[in-house]
């Protein structure tokens, strides 16, 4: 009766109260925010429940003062701002009963860190509440403390907390262990005051303790090196004894977790015990019959003893373990590598390619059952099996597993082909013993997926080829064959038409046939229908058109026959939009027209490449690329750092990051540098020929073969933007700026091309120069040179020269002087403009500034300025260096241009 009574009056006085009053309760406040249906409209809701609450502390209602705080807290998780009630935390702190306490405290820890000034004033609440005789509230203090714990609380407080840790009480025990970790945390110093305390609490019966001293111990190992040597004579047979125990218990139903008694303590254990060990062999002993006993009795049938069997795994690999331990550590992963899960087989995989530096024959043992993952539905499961894959080929598995890789190119998801191509040719180029495996392995690839294949591998191929001269009639017969079956993989076809157009009379005469080969027939003109096949499947790639009809050419001089068919397909591309492979057309007429007592001497087969030389450079070019990859440190998108001569793109965000002035017009494009990869770039001569006007080629680096199929420099690499390129079938076509004054390397121009402009003809480097050439196009005009920053230690200047064709663009040519006595390494200067201008930095002189100007480096610059006129340039420099191994950094702004640019 008196429950009734009781509810009747509740619900009396909650229809006398207003909706948003400080008595509201907290379920209608909750219920009515979840009632509102636009963010303005919880908005408002809230606004008007923190006012109510405002004013119920400016009046002091202590009553309510536990029903507001937790009306704030759920306040405070909808993201709203609560400061305004903090002092209400310490109010309800200070207040006598555990209700108000729990309420409080909580309070506390959600709305306050250790940041917070007032934080300071619950200091002396906290020691009052931790010598409370009520268990409770001494477990609410201990809570709060390692929730929020600062330095200062931590330094006042840890006598309270050592001493808690002494309770009979086995909560207090566990939360005063807990409690330490934040301790040790915050104050280091403070380890050696928990050592012997937590060796102690090793001893206990009670899985919450001995859980809460194991991560203790882990904290100490982790805050000291003595607190590890202590641990290691006081606490090894303690752990050893607790994993025996757990691992031997019956069945506990307050433990037990799919049949295996608490593997949280398992796991625990374990951890504590890899720290322990590691780098000691003595403490790795004493822990070798446990972990074996683990390793075995555990079952993996279920998710809690696979978490154990990889725990322990990790373990044995990471102590001083045994040989026989260590094999049965791996052979527990091999038989994760069978399990369904594929969460499980991952991790596996992850921990094998750990274990490979300790013991790689068991890990060999299950490479069958690693392949099989290589072929797994997983994308993530495939791309880490293949790596694995990857370290576990030597010299005596490579045969096999390099045709097991290669056959699954067959049936490989496309997404993942990539990867797997690349692996397969590391493993074939790294592991090859034998030119003739080699070169087979190399054309499946080619032929399989080629057009995944890197053009620094096409290259590589390309010089062995030229070295292995027994094997250079085999490869021309495989790469045809190969060609007539896959004639759409694209690398396969840049490697087979090279070898076509060197090696044509071998194909044709089956010369260099080897022991077992089958002789095909191939007449001369069906290897010209070949290289012309993939001419006009192919026209649309710079690299592989331009390889196509130099090999025509070659084909030309080597097969008198087709040398008037070869003629007529060269000549096609007289008017091709691409203007490298226009040029090359031109040139290559002029060659078979007029050029006929010099044609065979100069398409002779090219010599012999240095191979030694050249895996040098690769393997130089690679290390350069991968330590740029690790010293490169991570930046915000928008800032740059680039080594000298990359091009960086200008952008927005850059400029604005810069204080560079910005404008309306939509940003421009820099064109990619030639990178040390892009070999088959160097074969050709060529540079990154694009149509579009905004894009700027970089001058590409010499290569061992830079000429090895151009018989002249192209237009792409003079650096200027190609712009107002022609259609061939426009009647009035406009100049091509791109090559003011174009150099024709073999000839001069038939008259049809001179009158459209495309090419115009400067120099015959065959027939001397040509009446029409004009040099005007040449000259460049002059700026003063400028100091664009100077320290006390460094001075840079500029020289300027423009083009009167393109008055927008300004060649710079940067100086920089060491003023120290001290030389400066590791030079590099970068520069950043507005998006109103392109730049293309050049590779510098060097990285090494001589002390006291004895010398200097100089590096070109290339800036177009797309509002010249309207304004003017602007540049951020920024160079970085080191002396005597310290790093230096200085940069400042560059505003003094000469007008005009």
């Amino acid at each position: 009766m008196d429950t009734v009574e009781k509810i009747v009056e509740d619900f009396a006085s909650d229809i006398a109260m207003s909706p948003f009053s400080s008595g509201t309760r907290l379920r209608d406040m909750i219920r009515t925010i979840r009632a509102c249906k636009t963010a303005a409209e919880e908005r408002a809701v809230v606004r008007r429940e923190c006012a109510a609450i405002r004013t119920a502390i400016s009046e002091n209602e202590p009553e309510l003062r536990h029903r507001n705080m937790a009306k704030l807290m759920f306040i405070h998780m909808l993201g709203y701002p609560t400061h305004f009630a903090q002092m209400e935390c310490l109010k309800l702190i200070a207040a006598a009963g555990y209700p108000e306490k729990r309420v409080g405290y909580l309070g506390l820890m959600l709305l306050l860190d250790e940041r917070q000034e007032v934080l300071m004033l619950v200091t002396n609440s906290l020691k009052q509440d931790l010598n409370h005789p009520n268990q409770f509230i001494v477990g609410l203090a201990l809570c709060a403390l390692g929730n929020i714990c600062s330095a200062e609380m931590a330094r006042d407080l840890s006598p309270e907390v050592e001493r808690l840790m002494r309770s009979r009480e086995v909560n207090t025990k566990k939360k005063a262990a807990l409690c330490s970790i934040r301790i040790v945390r915050k104050v280091p110093d403070l380890a050696e005051n928990f050592m012997a305390l937590a060796a102690s609490l090793l001893k206990e019966k009670h899985h919450g303790v001995l859980i809460s001293a194991i991560q203790l111990c882990t904290e100490l190992c982790k805050a000291s090196k003595d607190a590890l040597e202590y641990l290691r004579k006081n606490c090894i047979e303690g752990l050893v004894r607790i994993l025996r125990d757990v691992s031997n218990s019956s069945y506990a139903p307050e433990y037990d977790v799919a049949g295996i008694s608490d593997p949280f303590l398992h796991i625990r254990v374990l951890k504590l015990m890899r720290i322990l060990g590691q780098g000691d062999a003595d403490c790795s002993e004493y822990m070798n019959d446990i972990l074996a006993q683990v390793a075995t009795k555990t079952e993996s049938n279920k998710n809690a003893g696979n978490a154990i069997l990889y725990e322990c795994v990790q373990t044995i690999m990471g102590i001083e373990a045994t040989s026989g331990l260590r094999v049965l550590a791996i052979n527990i992963l091999g038989r994760f590598l069978s399990n369904r899960d594929n969460n499980i087989r991952y991790v596996a995989l992850n921990m094998l390619m750990r274990a490979i530096a300790v013991d790689a024959l068991a890990v060999q043992r299950h490479r069958t059952t690693i392949l099989e993952c290589v072929k797994d539905a997983d994308a993530s499961i495939r791309k880490r099996a293949l790596e694995l894959v990857f370290l576990l080929v030597n010299d005596t598995n490579v045969k096999p597993l390099a045709k097991e890789l290669i056959d699954y190119l067959n049936v490989a998801d496309p997404d993942f082909v990539g990867d797997l191509t690349a692996k397969i040719c590391s493993i074939v180029e790294k592991f090859s013993q034998e030119k003739l495996w080699y070169l087979d392995q190399m054309f499946k690839v080619l032929s399989l997926a080629g057009n995944h294949v890197k053009d620094d591998v096409c290259h590589a191929l390309i010089v062995v080829l030229s070295n292995a001269s027994e094997l250079q009639g085999y490869s021309v017969r495989s790469l045809y064959k190969a060609l007539q079956a896959y004639g759409k993989q694209g690398s396969l076809v840049k490697v087979a038409v090279w070898c076509i157009g060197e090696y044509g009379e071998m194909l044709v005469n089956n010369v260099g046939m080897l022991d077992g080969e089958e002789p095909i027939k191939v007449t001369e003109s069906a290897a010209v229908d070949a290289v012309e096949a993939a001419l006009n499947r192919h026209s649309t790639d710079v690299t592989t058109g331009s390889m196509c009809l130099v090999a025509l050419l070659k084909l030309s001089s080597r097969f008198p026959s087709t040398s008037e068919r070869v003629k007529q397909t060269v000549a096609q591309n007289k008017e091709n939009v691409v203007l490298e492979l226009q040029q090359r057309s031109i040139e290559f007429s002029s060659i078979i027209q007029r050029h006929q007592s010099i044609r065979s001497s100069l398409l002779e087969r090219m010599p012999v490449l240095d191979e030694a030389n050249y895996m040098v450079k690769r393997a130089t070019a690679t290390q350069a690329t991968t330590s740029a990859d690790k010293i490169a440190p991570a930046v915000a998108p928008g800032g740059l750092k680039i080594p000298n001569g990359v091009a960086k793109p200008t952008s927005a965000p850059l400029a604005d990051l810069l204080d560079l002035s910005s404008d309306g017009a939509p940003a421009s494009t820099t064109t990619s540098t030639t990178t040390p990869n892009d070999f088959l770039q160097d074969l050709l001569g060529i540079g990154g020929v694009s149509t579009s006007p905004t894009v700027v080629p970089s001058t590409a680096s010499t290569d061992i073969l830079m000429d090895l199929l151009s018989i002249g420099s192209s237009p792409s690499q003079n650096g200027a933007p190609v712009t107002d390129f022609p259609h061939p079938g426009q009647a009035e076509s406009k100049p091509v700026h791109a090559v003011p004054e174009a150099i024709d390397l073999l000839g001069s121009l038939s008259s049809k091309t001179k009158s459209a402009h495309v090419v115009p003809q400067a120099m015959d480097l065959l027939d001397g120069l040509s009446p029409s050439t004009s040099v005007s196009g040449l000259e460049k005009t002059a700026h003063p040179s400028i100091t664009a920053f100077q320290s006390a230690t460094l001075k840079v200047t500029f020289d300027f020269k423009r083009q009167p064709g393109n008055p927008r663009e300004t060649a710079i040519h940067a100086t920089f002087t060491n003023l120290t006595s001290s030389a400066f390494t590791d030079f590099i200067f970068q520069a950043a403009v507005p998006k109103f201008i392109q730049m293309r930095l050049d590779p510098a002189s060097g990285n090494t500034v001589p002390a006291n100007g004895n010398g200097s480096v100089t590096q070109g610059l290339n800036v177009t300025n797309n509002q010249q006129g309207q304004k003017p340039l602007a540049m951020r420099i920024r160079m970085s260096y080191k002396v005597n191994g310290e790093e230096r950094l200085e940069q400042g702004q560059v505003s003094n241009f000469p007008s005009g640019l």
